[in-house]
C-alpha cells in the first residue's frame, strides 16, 4: 500500500495552516465473549519496526509536532539550558568499599555517562579507570549500561550493554590486570541476547546469566558459562515454562548462595545453588505456594525471609539453613502489622536494617542481632516529616555502618552514613544544585484528600513559598502512576524548579495501585478495582482546585507507562478538568494487548490488569481501556511521546490512540505525537539528551498558559 494512501497531510506553509497526519482506516474485527470490537488502526503494528508506511507516518507525526511547536523552540532551548545549568558538570559518587578496593563513578564536562573507577583507599590512592563508558557509547545513537559485576577475586569484570533500547543486552568480560587502554584487556567471551544480569560463582571462572526470548522479551532460561568457552557450549541449568513469571539472578548477602528468583505479580519462587559448587544443580529453597510472595536472604547459618504468608503487609521470619525448606519451622522475628508495610531488609553480621512504611511514610529500624545489645532496636531518624529515603550501597555485611540516601521535595539528594551501634549519622554528600537555588524558598506539604468513596488519598505537593498564594490563581501540574505496587515517593528534582520558579504547584497524587498505604492500597487499585486509580486522580484534582492550590483553567497532568494509562483514562472521563496533558510511553490499548500473548510481557500482567480471556475481566478492562473509550467530546491539549523500540509498551499503542483521538475529538486543541526513532521505554540515553525531553513537556505546558 503506498504511503500516500495511508497519510493525508496538507503542505506546511505555516503553523496555522498545517493539518495533522490523518491515518487511513482499515477495519480489523476482534470478537470474544460474544462482543465485537473494530480496530481501524490495527495495521500500525510492525514488530520488525521496518514497514516504510508506518515509519513514514511516524515521521509525518514528528514533522507535524515540530511545526506546531516551532514557536516554542526558543522556550524549549531556554529551558534546556536552564535545566543543564543546574547540573554539576564535574561530579562523582562517594567511594564505596567492596573487598580490597573502593569503587566510584565519575563524570566530567559534557560527558553523557559516568565512567567507573576503583582505588585502594577512600581518598583515591592508585585510582584506576575500569570502564570508559563514554568511549563505549560514542558510536551508538542509544546506549544503556546494564550491569557491571566484579569477580570475587577482583581480577575480572563483566559488562552488559544495550545499544538498541530493547533491553536485550550483550555481555563481555574484561581482565582488570591489563592496562586500561590495552587492546587485549577484553576476553573473547561474548554472551548475546541476555537480560543483562551476571552472577559470578566463587571459582571466578563460572558465571550465570538469563537468556532472553526474542519474541516475548521475557527471560525464560538460565545458562552457565565457563570463561574461555563459546556461548554455544553454555549449559542450560533452568528453564521456566510459565510465562507469568519474571526471572532474575542474585547472590546471597554472605555470597554463599546463587539464587534464581521467579516473580509473578502475586507469587514468588526461589531456587538456590551453592556458589562454591557451580556445576551442581539448582533446587527450590522451599516448595512453591501460589500467592506466596517473599524475599529470602542468607547470613551465616540462617535465612531471613520477608513473607506475606498469612501476613498481607508482610512479616520477617527466620529459619536455620537445614530447616528453611519447611515453612512450619520458620521463627517469627517481626510480626505482621495491619498498619505497617514491611518493605525489605539489609543484613549485616550483627545488625538488620528494616525498611518499613506507615501512613505513607518510609522509615528504617535497626535490629541488633548479636553482641551484648542483641535484641535492641531503634529508628534511624531524619528531620523532615515527609521525605523519600532508601538504603544506599552497602556491599560489605561485616560493616558496622550503613549508608542511606535521603531526599524530599525541597531537599536535594543526600547520602548519609549511620553508625549502626549508636545511630549517629554523618552527611557524606549532598547533591549540588547550581544557580540561585535556596531550599528555604520552597515549601512542601502532605495532604489527605477524600475520594468519592470516602477513602483518604495521600498527596505530596511543593511550591515556591514567596510566590504561592492559596487563592486559586496558580498553574498546577499533577503527576500520577498507580500500578504494580510501585510507590512514587516525594523526591527532589532540580528539573521541577523550572516550573516552581514560574509559579507552578507540583503535585504527586499517590493514587490506589501503589503501596503508599500498604498492600491493600495496591490491591484496591488493580484488576477489577482499577477504576479507583482514575477516580482518585480526578478527585484529587477537583479538591486541589476547590482548596485554592490551583487555578481551574490552569491544571496540567502528566504520567508515563502505566501512568500514561492513567492519563488516557482520565482524559476520557474528566477532560474538562485539564488544560494540558503529558502522556509518555503510555499503555493505552489495554484490552487488545492483554488478549495477545505474542506481545512482549503480556502474560506477566494478568494478575495486574486481569485476564480478558475470562468474561468478567474482559468487561472490567473494557470499561476503562483508554483507546476503547474515546468518544466525540472535547479533549485537553495533549503531548504524547514514545520510543520506536520500546519493549515495555509498544510504539503502536500511542500511535493508534492518537489516530483515533484525531478521528473523534471535537475541539481544536493541540494533539501532538513525538516518536524517538532511536529510543525505547526509558527515553533518550545520557544525562543531557534526556533533559531535552523534559524541556519539551515543560515548554508545552508553559506555552499553553499564554494562549
Amino acid at each position: 500500500m503506498p504511503t500516500s494512501s495511508i497519510i493525508s497531510a496538507i503542505p506546511k506553509p505555516s503553523n496555522n495552516n498545517i493539518a495533522a497526519p490523518i491515518a487511513k482506516k482499515i477495519p480489523h474485527k476482534m470478537t470474544i465473549h460474544n462482543h465485537q470490537r473494530v480496530d481501524n488502526y490495527y495495521w500500525m503494528r510492525d514488530d520488525q519496526r521496518s514497514d516504510e508506511t508506518i515509519l513514514a507516518h511516524l515521521n509525518a507525526e514528528n514533522n507535524y509536532a515540530d511545526a506546531m511547536l516551532a514557536d516554542q523552540k526558543p522556550l524549549q532551548e531556554a529551558l534546556f539550558q536552564e535545566l543543564k545549568a543546574r547540573i554539576v558538570k564535574d561530579d562523582n559518587t562517594v567511594p564505596a568499599k567492596d573487598g580490597k578496593y573502593w569503587y566510584q563513578s565519575e563524570i566530567n564536562g559534557e560527558q553523557e555517562f559516568s565512567n567507573f573507577y576503583r582505588a585502594t583507599s577512600f581518598t583515591g590512592e592508585n585510582k584506576t579507570l575500569l570502564l570508559d563508558v563514554n568511549a563505549r557509547a560514542k558510536d551508538h545513537d542509544f546506549y544503556d549500561l546494564g550491569d557491571v559485576a566484579i569477580s570475587p577475586n577482583d581480577q575480572l569484570m563483566s559488562i552488559s550493554e544495550d545499544t538498541d533500547s530493547r533491553r536485550i543486552y550483550t555481555i563481555c568480560f574484561k581482565d582488570l590486570n591489563k592496562a586500561p587502554g590495552s587492546t587485549d584487556a577484553y576476553l573473547t567471551d561474548i554472551l548475546v541476547e541476555t537480560e543483562g544480569q551476571i552472577v559470578w560463582a566463587n571459582d571466578n571462572q563460572t558465571v550465570f546469566y538469563v537468556k532472553k526470548d526474542l519474541d516475548t522479551l521475557l527471560g525464560t532460561q538460565v545458562y552457565r558459562h565457563k570463561l574461555g568457552t563459546v556461548q554455544a557450549d553454555d549449559v542450560l541449568v533452568y528453564e521456566e515454562d510459565d510465562h507469568s513469571f519474571y526471572m532474575s539472578l542474585d547472590k546471597s548477602r554472605d555470597e554463599s548462595q546463587i539464587y534464581i528468583s521467579l516473580h509473578a505479580t502475586e507469587s514468588t519462587h526461589c531456587l538456590a545453588l551453592s556458589a562454591d559448587e557451580p556445576n551442581g544443580e539448582f533446587s527450590e529453597l522451599f516448595p512453591y505456594q501460589e500467592q506466596h510472595e517473599y524475599h529470602a536472604d542468607k547470613m551465616g547459618e540462617f535465612f531471613y525471609i520477608v513473607s506475606n504468608h498469612q501476613a498481607k503487609n508482610f512479616k520477617l521470619m527466620k529459619a536455620a539453613v537445614d530447616q528453611v525448606h519447611d515453612i512450619n519451622n520458620w521463627q517469627e522475628v517481626i510480626p505482621h502489622r495491619s498498619h505497617v508495610l514491611l518493605e525489605g531488609i539489609e543484613l549485616f553480621h550483627s545488625y538488620i536494617v528494616i525498611t518499613e512504611r506507615e501512613n505513607g511514610q518510609i522509615r528504617f529500624i535497626v535490629h541488633t542481632t548479636s553482641g551484648e545489645n542483641a535484641g535492641q532496636q531503634y529508628p534511624l531518624s531524619f528531620d523532615d516529616p515527609c521525605y523519600f529515603a532508601c538504603l544506599g550501597d552497602n556491599p560489605e555485611p561485616e560493616s558496622t555502618i550503613a549508608r542511606l540516601y535521603y531526599s524530599s521535595l525541597t531537599t536535594p539528594g543526600s547520602l548519609f552514613e549511620f553508625d549502626l551501634a549508636t545511630g549517629e549519622r554523618k552527611l557524606l554528600k549532598q547533591q549540588k544544585v547550581l544557580g540561585e537555588f535556596t531550599k528555604e524558598n520552597y515549601q512542601s506539604e502532605r495532604l489527605f484528600i477524600s475520594a468519592r468513596d470516602g477513602v483518604e488519598v495521600p498527596v505530596s505537593l511543593v511550591y515556591r513559598s514567596d510566590s504561592f498564594k492559596k487563592d486559586g490563581t496558580n498553574p498546577l501540574l499533577q503527576y500520577g502512576y498507580g500500578a504494580y505496587g510501585i510507590t512514587i515517593d516525594p523526591n527532589f528534582s532540580s528539573q521541577t524548579l523550572s516550573l516552581l520558579d514560574r509559579g507552578f504547584v507540583y503535585v504527586i497524587a499517590h493514587v490506589r495501585g501503589s503501596e503508599m498505604l500498604g498492600r491493600a492500597w495496591y490491591d484496591f487499585g488493580k484488576m477489577a478495582h482499577k477504576q479507583n486509580s482514575f477516580n482518585d486522580f480526578i478527585d484529587v484534582t477537583k479538591a486541589l482546585v476547590s482548596q485554592g492550590y490551583g487555578a481551574k483553567d490552569k491544571i496540567f497532568a502528566s504520567g508515563g507507562s502505566a501512568g500514561g494509562l492513567l492519563m488516557g483514562a482520565v482524559v476520557n472521563q474528566a477532560p474538562e478538568l485539564y488544560l494540558g496533558i503529558g502522556a509518555h510511553v503510555p499503555f493505552l490499548d489495554v484490552l487488545t494487548t492483554m488478549l495477545d500473548e505474542t506481545i512482549p510481557l503480556t502474560t506477566n500482567e494478568y494478575d495486574e490488569w486481569g485476564n480478558p480471556n475470562e468474561a468478567q475481566a474482559y468487561q472490567d478492562i473494557l470499561a476503562y481501556s483508554p483507546i476503547d473509550n474515546i468518544s466525540a467530546q472535547h479533549y485537553p491539549n495533549i503531548l504524547v511521546t514514545t520510543g520506536l523500540h520500546d519493549s515495555q509498551v509498544q510504539y503502536f499503542e500511542p500511535m493508534k490512540w492518537v489516530a483515533k483521538l484525531r478521528e473523534h475529538k471535537t475541539d481544536d486543541n493541540l494533539l501532538l505525537f513525538k516518536t524517538d526513532m532511536d529510543a525505547g521505554h526509558g527515553g533518550a540515553s545520557g544525562r543531557f539528551k534526556s533533559l531535552r525531553e523534559k524541556a519539551l513537556e515543560m515548554s508545552f505546558f508553559i506555552s499553553l498558559l499564554s494562549k
